[in-house]
């Protein structure tokens, strides 16, 4: 599985704590991980959590990453971005018990953490906890088990009545703030990451042409 991580400009500064927690979990599993930045406070190419939503949505959209995980001060700002987008399911993550079910219940293919609220001493062993409650087993087993069943066709409903009330991802690039989207893919690294690991032709070309 291919996992982007992106960080916004208010915690960019846990940029390397965050991306070395995910990392130490993440690719023993066999997952690949691809940091999109922000990398640091200062980096040229600045990153809202609204753009993380943006974000988050064009790389999932295009298949470049299977999962993202994003993030802010509370977690909420990036979350709301996220659930904003076509194809994007995001939780709330704060500890283990929340990756944990989120990936049993939800089996969503982004998360949200707060980064500012609640990040103290040894928060990154909290990080670590909860990338392995999210990456250790596959998703939708549920929680009970016994109940896995009716949480797969209630995600199936939930993904029906997202296609209904969003726009597909082409729609919204084409019509969104393009000051906002050149933003959003301005990254150092995003050129390197995505192009070569996007399988979608349309919107490669269509960010090529920004």
């Amino acid at each position: 599985m291919k996992i982007a991580l992106i960080s916004e400009n208010s915690q960019a500064a846990k940029n390397g704590i965050i991306h070395e927690a995910l990392t130490s979990v993440a690719e023993p599993f066999g997952h690949e991980v691809f940091n999109y930045g922000m990398y640091t406070a200062e980096d040229d190419a600045q990153l809202t959590y609204v753009m993380n939503g943006l974000l988050t949505g064009i790389l999932l959209n295009s298949k470049a990453a299977d999962f993202v995980v994003t993030g802010c001060g509370t977690g909420m700002g990036s979350m709301l971005a996220c659930n904003s987008m076509p194809g994007v399911f995001c939780g709330l993550v704060i500890d283990p018990t929340d990756a944990f079910l989120f990936n049993r219940i939800n089996d969503g293919n982004a998360i949200s953490m707060p980064y500012a609220k609640g990040f103290g001493w040894a928060a990154e062993l909290n990080l670590q906890d909860c990338y392995r409650k999210l990456f250790e087993e596959e998703g939708g087993l549920g929680y009970p088990e016994e109940r896995a069943e009716i949480m797969a066709k209630n995600r199936g409903v939930l993904s029906g009545l997202k296609d209904v009330t969003c726009q597909d991802m082409m729609t919204v690039l084409k019509n969104i703030d393009q000051d906002l989207l050149k933003s959003a893919v301005a990254g150092e690294k995003f050129e390197e990451y995505f192009y070569p690991n996007s399988q979608d032709d349309e919107i490669s070309g269509y960010l090529r042409s920004l």
